[in-house]
């Protein structure tokens, strides 16, 4: 059995998620697939996490491979959050999604208030909509919705993000994995929603347990080594049904010891013993794939971070020990890929200011690292970008 150490572990992660070298600016379809899609809950998140990994790329190039070229696309992906996917890999990430034995559906359906039958009928009712109309806004797809369902699937209201959504708008995600919604450009600032099959062409048939075990070797890729239960973590799947997908993929993975920690990695795919990037400090913004993704918690965000997060204030007061909040609702400062600061992004006379909060002491050279990787975020944003270092006020997302 390979032994490897965390400091590997993570050289290994980062040169994945091409944050120790950027790849080229005609690779970004490359990129999201190998990191298993890219965030999108948060667009402008998304176009940092893009554009840090590919040379040169800025949101206008990233906003025309997704709305022109359609290269990606934008739909409800792992754990029913929106995320940014290659076009020509959709169905295998479709196929993946519903062979997923999902253990809480009864119980949202339970706390939305619906049966069964509801949730299938307003699913139902999307792709029938959106079959007939092509293009429909979130407000007229509502309308619709209604019209096929009852006036209930828009008078009903659940609680989301804050506020109050109509119920129907619960069926979105499932529409998404059905196969028959996807996002289309917005029409100014509604958003639109399409039938993939029109928007980026008919999608063949995968079979769904061939799709997970694909998932899973490219999770082990890109985050790996990991366990299954890592893996059902990032993936929201039952740790059981993880447990068998491993075992059905004994010939091409296998155990490896991290500092006493066992994992699985991919056996034609070791990460290099005694490898160990150069001295790195980034900025990664809300719900960057490599944090998601980096398990164990503990070793992405180390114990005295957690606790300086917990000491700024600006968490929630049900945070229990500050990572759950750090590992994707809120920006961070990677110093040799662990959690080691806090930022924040203002408009200030016509610039962004951006203001890092750290939990280690930067030397002269991580400083002027900073400022170069605040410039890049300025030139991925098409503005100006200034650093300053101080406690920050920016709460995580929702």
């Amino acid at each position: 059995m390979q032994s490897l150490t965390w400091n590997e572990v993570r050289a290994h992660r980062l040169a994945r998620q091409f944050l120790h070298s950027p790849a080229p600016r005609m690779s970004v379809v490359e990129v999201v697939r190998n990191v298993c899609g890219i965030h999108a809950q948060v667009m402008p998140s998304a176009e940092l996490s893009l554009g840090l990994r590919v040379e040169g790329l800025t949101r206008h190039q990233l906003a025309t491979e997704l709305w022109e070229r359609r290269s990606l696309v934008k739909t409800y992906g792992v754990r029913g959050t929106v995320h940014l996917l290659p076009s020509d890999e959709l169905a295998l990430w479709l196929a993946a999604f519903r062979a997923n034995s999902r253990r809480n559906d009864g119980r949202r359906l339970e706390y939305l208030g619906l049966t069964p039958e509801q949730m299938n009928d307003m699913v139902a009712a999307i792709g029938d909509a959106l079959e007939v109309e092509q293009r429909l806004t979130r407000e007229e797809l509502g309308v619709e919705i209604a019209r096929r369902v009852g006036v209930w699937a828009t008078e009903r209201r659940a609680s989301a993000f804050g506020g109050q959504w109509p119920i129907w708008m619960s069926a979105i995600g499932a529409a998404a994995h059905a196969g028959t919604l996807c996002f289309g450009p917005n029409d100014g600032t509604r958003v639109t929603f399409e039938p993939p099959a029109r928007w980026i062409g008919a999608q063949p048939a995968i079979d769904g347990d061939e799709a997970l075990r694909a998932v899973f070797r490219r999770y082990l890729a890109s985050y790996g080594p990991a366990t299954h239960a890592e893996f059902a973590q990032w993936f929201a799947m039952p740790a059981s049904h993880a447990r068998e997908v491993a075992r059905s993929l004994r010939a091409w993975v296998e155990e490896v010891d991290v500092e006493g920690r066992r994992a699985l990695q991919l056996a034609d795919d070791r990460p290099a013993r005694g490898a160990r990037a150069a001295r790195s400090v980034m900025l990664l913004p809300r719900f960057d794939p490599y944090v998601v993704g980096s398990h164990p918690r503990d070793e992405l965000i180390p114990p005295s971070s957690a606790k300086h997060a917990l000491a700024t204030g600006i968490l929630p007061k049900r945070a229990r020990t500050g990572r759950e909040f750090l590992a994707g609702p809120m920006p961070v400062l990677l110093v040799d890929g662990q959690v080691a600061g806090v930022w924040e992004q203002h408009r200030a006379r016509g610039r962004i200011a951006m203001r890092v909060q750290t939990f280690v002491r930067l030397t002269a050279d991580d400083r002027r690292e900073l400022e170069s990787r605040v410039d890049r975020i300025g030139l991925v944003l098409g503005e100006d970008a200034v650093l300053s270092f101080g406690a920050i006020t920016t709460r995580p997302h929702l």
